[in-house]
């Protein structure tokens, strides 16, 4: 075989080598990115409105921590209506449009006059203080005055309230990742502590119908 071609085929080889380095990725970095695919992906399959009116889904009583170090809980809440979603303050991927998202949702309610309540409750208790969630909200320019940033709780009572009053999955990071699983909805609750709506909070939110939803709800 000429030399040029020996000399050529070693070149190809070194670049497809070098090339292959160049794409591998970290174990971290990848499950990082795996884990927050597959959040999304659920996400874009779910539909932007769920009516749960017949599923008889209620939220039991609880008491959790609100990011002013004050209990808050179900009491604060009964006889209101309100709207629920799952964060976490280091989330790296669904958790900062979701707030952003459940922002323009408070001063849209805001501006239509329905009084109501939000909360978001943290799926990483260890690490999300009461300090941490109150700065959260500060950053994404929440509204205190109706919007409860809830802690206070460990891993297990969290994801035990979430699967099983709101059917929303909730999971640990794999090896190697700091991000959990969660639901990316908010969840409409009635004035009875019943889930009848959930939204689709992470892309094309339906903001029309849930303030139209909000204000029939206020006006019974």
């Amino acid at each position: 075989m000429p030399k040029y071609r020996l000399l050529l085929m070693g070149l190809l080889i070194i670049g497809m080598v070098l090339s292959g380095c160049g794409e591998q990725k970290s174990e971290s970095e990848q499950s990082t990115q795996d884990q927050a695919a597959k959040q999304i992906d659920t996400n874009k399959n779910s539909n932007q409105v769920t009516d749960l009116t017949d599923a008889n889904w209620m939220v039991g009583d609880f008491e959790f921590t609100d990011q002013n170090g004050q209990a808050f809980g179900s009491k604060d809440l009964k006889g209101d209506i309100w709207l629920a979603n799952f964060i976490f303050t280091s989330c790296q991927m669904v958790c900062p449009p979701m707030t952003a998202n459940l922002r323009q949702v408070q001063q849209k309610i805001d501006k239509a006059g329905v009084d109501i309540d939000i909360v978001s409750f943290s799926v990483n208790p260890s690490v999300d203080t009461p300090k941490k969630m109150k700065q959260f909200g500060k950053d994404h320019h929440a509204d205190f005055s109706n919007w409860h940033f809830l802690t206070g709780y460990d891993f297990k009572t969290i994801k035990n309230f979430s699967e099983t009053h709101f059917k929303s999955a909730v999971s640990k990071p794999p090896e190697g990742s700091s991000q959990f699983t969660h639901g990316t909805s908010f969840y409409l609750v009635n004035r009875d502590g019943k889930i009848i709506k959930k939204y689709n909070g992470y892309q094309n939110v339906p903001y029309d119908t849930i303030i139209a939803d909000l204000k029939q709800l206020a006006e019974k």
